[in-house]
């Protein structure tokens, strides 16, 4: 059994969707959890939420994005408990970006990286003294996107933000390795959080086309993004750095590729009759 007893652990976004879903596996195994929050009515919520259920998570207010914010929350971690064992820069956002290359301003591109990189060398750096104090084995698991991993149209930007956590979590990995400190990333899919809601989007007559759009058949949840937390987390993936889980229901093996109404396979989005008759 996974048993997280001792361990205290930092996530970052930890007041709503995939952070706050990490946040709450991590306490059930019995870590102690910082969580980092923007908002403070959303960490107040939240906090009095895992209170309630039981749940040994601290929520502090704090902006990953500025240094010294970074600094305070990290400085109180060393108050609190003098070490680290884990780290989650969950903090990610397109913002609303979409548009062609040539349209975008420069003061979207600085907010893109603030949110999507900058947060993740912040929060990696302040945490490092913290986890070199910690027991063998501590964890830095950086959640990126399935767009580091594929071209995404209109939002070049922010893909490119992602491919740089890639390049990041592999390069820091072999660093810290001989220091037995594991650095590893998750790559989600589409995933239903308040940030984003995919089956939102999608028009009531074309909902049952869900199904056959994503391999395994629906969107990601926070609580998908959190089982693999735990695993990069725990002692179950000893053995595995510098690598990323592409937590997408299938998504990026599948290259484009969806089912036809009559479960054959297609890549173009109209065809004439039913596919390419695969499957």
């Amino acid at each position: 059994m996974i048993d997280f007893s001792g361990r205290t652990a930092v996530v970052s976004g930890a007041g709503a969707g995939i952070g706050r879903a990490i946040a709450e596996a991590y306490a059930r195994l019995g870590a102690e959890v910082t969580g980092i929050e923007i908002d403070a009515a959303r960490a107040a919520a939240t906090g009095e939420a895992m209170q309630a259920a039981g749940l040994p998570v601290r929520m502090v207010v704090g902006d990953v994005r500025d240094a010294a914010s970074v600094a305070d929350v990290f400085a109180g971690v060393a108050e609190r408990h003098g070490s680290l064992d884990i780290l989650v820069n969950n903090v990610g956002d397109f913002l609303g970006v979409m548009n062609g290359f040539e349209e975008g301003t420069e003061a979207e591109w600085d907010a893109l990286y603030a949110v999507n990189l900058r947060h993740v060398f912040l929060a990696t750096r302040a945490a490092l003294p913290l986890l070199r104090m910690g027991r063998p084995g501590g964890s830095i698991i950086n959640v990126s996107t399935i767009e580091a991993f594929r071209g995404i149209p209109m939002c070049p930007v922010y893909s490119a933000f992602k491919a740089g956590v890639t390049g990041f979590t592999k390069s820091l990995a072999v660093q810290l390795a001989p220091e037995g400190i594991r650095v590893n990333a998750i790559a989600p899919e589409t995933t239903e959080t308040e940030q984003v809601k995919p089956a939102a989007y999608i028009r009531p007559e074309h909902q049952a086309h869900t199904p056959r759009w994503i391999p395994l058949g629906r969107f990601g949840t926070p609580e998908d993004m959190a089982g693999c937390a735990v695993f990069l987390a725990s002692e179950l993936s000893a053995w595995v750095t510098g690598t990323t889980i592409h937590a997408d229901g299938g998504a990026l093996a599948a290259g484009g590729f969806y089912r036809t109404p009559s479960g054959r396979w297609t890549n173009v989005p109209v065809v004439t009759g039913d596919g390419f008759g695969f499957g």
